[in-house]
């Protein structure tokens, strides 16, 4: 889907709605977003997670977002723009806290949680495990919602029984340091389920809509260090539970240098229908080392 990359550069570009023009300057502020051109019965999580990012980065320019915890409350509409209303809940001269509603027709789709900081220099530590190379072009994989170059050695629509875990590198086309934070909210919100699903013999993350429904409940991003997109960045990912009707995961964001640059953690529900729940009850269940 290469053709979604300039259409989801156009989502990150909110405005101002027409009747507000000339009072960007009071609280909320308010901006409205577009939509990817996608078939789906509801909006892509994505999207809104990488509009709530651009919506706080226009609130406060001169700040950073340092973290955004988000819960989807309702399914989102094609067929009207999504509102999104900023509420300046602190600022000062280091840190800002936001509050971010996403609305349509009054009708509460997502909310948001945002901590803004400014750029500041200190010493540095970083605890993590080393990463592999760049996988090669053979390696090349895709997903239908990212519009750019992915490459991962683990086939994550396999349907056999693996451990909970995924990882894949991903570099956007050419684009503004500044769209880095959005354009990554956006592709975290893909694979987690996914990851999650990955010890269930027989099962994949296509199976939603047949085999199981899903829905995204609470998502949350940390940001740590300043990063491109347009330079390579592995995902990766693994997921420690999946229970009563829900999955968890968690992932970090790396730079091919190995910086730890983003984190994320994630919540769904994840519904089998009656058959597949007995197949997969918790005696029948694959279980990973």
């Amino acid at each position: 889907m290469d053709d979604l990359w300039n259409p989801l550069l156009e989502c990150l570009d909110l405005r101002p709605p027409e009747s507000d023009t000339g009072t960007m300057d009071l609280p909320p502020d308010r901006f409205d977003g577009s939509h990817l051109p996608l078939t789906y019965r509801r909006l892509f999580g994505g999207q809104i997670l990488g509009q709530f990012v651009r919506a706080a980065e226009l609130a406060c320019p001169d700040k950073t977002v340092k973290s955004i915890h988000t819960l989807f409350a309702k399914e989102g509409r094609y067929d009207e723009p999504i509102r999104y209303e900023v509420a300046r809940l602190h600022e000062g001269r280091s840190f800002a806290s936001l509050a971010i509603t996403a609305t349509q027709s009054g009708r509460l789709v997502a909310g948001a949680s945002v901590s803004m900081h400014i750029e500041e220099e200190g010493p540095q530590h970083q605890r993590v495990d080393g990463i592999a190379d760049l996988p090669g072009p053979e390696h090349r994989v895709r997903f239908d919602l990212l519009p750019w170059e992915t490459r991962a050695v683990d086939d994550l629509d396999a349907t056999t029984a693996e451990p909970p875990e995924y990882e894949f590198w991903m570099r956007t086309p050419e684009v503004g340091v500044e769209l880095a934070a959005a354009l990554t909210a956006y592709a975290t919100d893909l694979t987690l389920i996914g990851t999650a699903l990955r010890p269930f013999e027989g099962v994949n993350q296509r199976g939603n809509g047949t085999v199981f429904t899903s829905a995204v409940t609470a998502h949350t991003l940390w940001f740590h260090r300043p990063f491109r997109t347009d330079d390579w960045l592995l995902l990766r990912q693994h997921s420690p539970l999946l229970a009563r009707g829900r999955c968890f995961g968690r992932g970090d964001v790396l730079t091919a240098a190995g910086e730890l640059v983003a984190s994320f953690a994630q919540e769904a529900v994840v519904r089998f229908d009656s058959a597949a729940a007995q197949k997969f009850s918790p005696a029948g269940a694959a279980q990973s080392a």
